[in-house]
């Protein structure tokens, strides 16, 4: 049975969405004129979005011929996106990296796995169902994650580091959410190589007259005439030179009315947007937390949700999301309240609020969304890992491409550093971050963390008794402890025995030393819901027809379909949600021109 959608959400969300977005001056009209027309039109199609899914759809609409406007509300420095500060992890599936390393996948595994983790519960059989069109997109995205998406980004330059990372590991049954084998290909230079393949292919066309950018360029308005889209009206902000991921300016300076038969939507989801955030926050995740770090610029703020809405788009899914247990506060921020993500290894140990150690699935690594509701439950906005220093040099990685300038700038002799030495910007964090606690003793730990938190929360004499029983479990090669168990299980796969696993060993052996605690904060990230969209990318509207004219693609979309990913991610397939979309959109809305 579908699962209503409150309308007082969806109304919270029309009214923030609306609430930045009407302003238009009168002034410099002149700046909006377009590069070319084309009869009535100003271009054959408008993308709205400059992130990786709008550089897709403009790239493959250039290459069919088509002219393109590309607006973005930021500046230049901006095109990209947040594909340009990930990781560039991508969900491929038997592909040559895994064969290399051992590992047995296939298409039929992946999709056991997808639906797992998706768990699509909503009108899955009914066209108007909430689920419908996003489990179609979902098992269209497996079939390509198995077949051509790897080649076709190879042809395109990208290239893969050889180890296969394993993300979400699951909840236990293999028939349940997690990923049965290591399926995270993080790309060579990360996120920014991910991106420079379609900016370059997007830059070409503007050289060639087929594509206009048009930055500072702020939609407020999706025009319709008789029910057709025809265009966009907005504001022209003023010229920024704030850099990537900075704030720009909202001081609007003109307006502008652009026309095209086909608009693309391509603008991102709401991670900044807390209040939003909170809004659509579902009562299976508890209590919205009160703090809460972001993992995306400032301008990832949902505005263009609410105005595809009122154009005529239906928006599903809205309280599915994806937020990050494991968040730092950036002790150098490039956004306001930048957080950073720990992506760890298996070995830390997961201790709440009040100094209570996490039972499975909530293991680093493990079940993102089942941690995230165990640490609400506890009244606390954050909780804890208790680890060692030999555990932080292999295991911990830091999510961004400007926290991994080994892999970014694909420099071979600083990742192989990471063998001998903890990495750089590791230590730098363990100094300099606001969340670290180091001690050389498990008292003086424990007075640090207290002090930290001013809660003064955490027992010393519980915490110890905890960490005692867990080392008493390492003596033997088998254990009832599922952590360790969960160890035993990384170290038999050759890619976390070489780059993400620790040798196992007590957290209390001074040889391991020193001892480290790291706050975790609760960090935004992702929008799973969104607009609904068939398999083109075509937005439909409340009762599963298209909206002549409109598409959408990437995470305002749902990555497909208003929620490809259904309740939960198998991680790696964010930015592949946006190639894939974007493809489909771009291409779909090439052939309806």
């Amino acid at each position: 049975m579908e699962n209503s959608v409150s309308p007082t959400v969806i109304s919270r969300r029309r009214a923030l969405t609306a609430a930045g977005g009407v302003l238009a001056g009168a002034a410099l009209a002149a700046h909006a004129a377009p590069a070319f027309a084309a009869g009535s039109s100003d271009a054959d199609a408008i993308v709205v979005g400059g992130g990786l899914a709008g550089l897709v759809a403009t790239a493959e609409l250039a290459a069919a011929g088509r002219k393109v406007l590309l607006l973005d509300q930021e500046p230049e420095t901006n095109l990209g996106g947040q594909a340009f500060w990930s990781f560039g992890g991508l969900f491929l599936i038997d592909s040559d990296e895994q064969r290399l390393m051992g590992i047995k996948d296939s298409r039929e595994l992946a999709w056991q796995d997808w639906l797992g983790a998706a768990g699509f519960d909503r009108g899955v059989g009914d066209p108007t169902g909430q689920d419908h069109w996003g489990r179609k997109w979902a098992e269209a995205y497996v079939d390509f994650a198995a077949g051509e998406k790897r080649s076709w980004l190879y042809g395109l330059g990208v290239r893969w580091f050889p180890i296969v990372g394993w993300a979400e590991r699951g909840g236990g049954l293999a028939d349940g959410h997690g990923n049965s084998v290591p399926r995270f290909h993080v790309t060579w230079g990360t996120g920014p190589a991910v991106v420079e393949p379609f900016e370059k292919r997007v830059r070409a066309a503007v050289a060639d007259g087929k594509v206009a950018f048009r930055f500072r360029h702020r939609v407020d308005e999706i025009v319709r005439t008789g029910g057709v889209v025809t265009g966009v009206r907005g504001a022209v902000l003023e010229p920024s030179n704030a850099a990537r991921g900075k704030a720009s300016s909202r001081t609007v300076v003109g307006d502008f009315e652009l026309r095209a038969p086909v608009v693309i939507v391509t603008s991102g989801g709401i991670g900044a947007n807390h209040d939003l955030v909170r809004a659509n926050w579902p009562a299976r995740l508890g209590t919205p937390p009160k703090f809460m770090v972001t993992g995306v610029p400032a301008h990832v703020d949902g505005r263009m949700l609410g105005i595809t809405e009122a154009a005529g788009g239906r928006i599903v899914n809205p309280d599915r999301m994806w937020h990050y247990t494991e968040g730092l506060r950036n002790y150098d921020p490039i956004w306001a309240n930048h957080g950073i993500r720990i992506l760890p290894g298996p070995s830390s140990m997961w201790f709440d609020a009040t100094g209570r150690r996490f039972s499975a699935p909530d293991l680093p690594g493990y079940d993102t969304l089942h941690t995230l509701k165990s640490i609400t439950d506890t009244g606390y906005d954050y909780s804890w890992f208790v680890t060692t220093q030999k555990i932080i040099a292999k295991e911990f990685a830091l999510s961004g491409s400007e926290q991994n300038p080994d892999l970014t700038n694909k420099d071979i002799w600083m990742l192989l550093s990471r063998i001998w030495q903890t990495p750089e910007p590791i230590e730098r964090f363990k100094k300099n971050g606001a969340d670290f606690v180091v001690a050389p003793t498990l008292s003086e730990l424990v007075t640090g963390m207290n002090k930290l938190t001013g809660d003064g929360l955490i027992d010393l004499a519980d915490l110890k008794r905890q960490i005692d029983a867990r080392d008493r479990e390492i003596d033997n090669p088998y254990t009832k402890d599922v952590q360790v168990m969960g160890i035993r299980n990384a170290l038999g796969y050759t890619g976390d025995s070489l780059s993400r696993t620790a040798p196992i060993h007590k957290i209390l052996d001074p040889g391991a030393g020193p001892l480290i605690a790291v706050r975790l904060n609760i960090l935004t990230r992702k929008t799973l819901g969104g607009l609904q969209t068939d398999l083109s990318g075509r937005v439909l509207d409340s009762t599963g027809t298209p909206v002549p004219g409109l598409y959408a693609a990437g995470e305002v979309a749902g990555f497909g379909g208003g929620g490809v990913h259904g309740y939960r991610s198998l991680e790696g397939t964010f930015l592949g949600g946006c190639l894939f979309s974007g493809r489909q959109a771009g291409r779909a809305a090439a052939a309806a021109i």
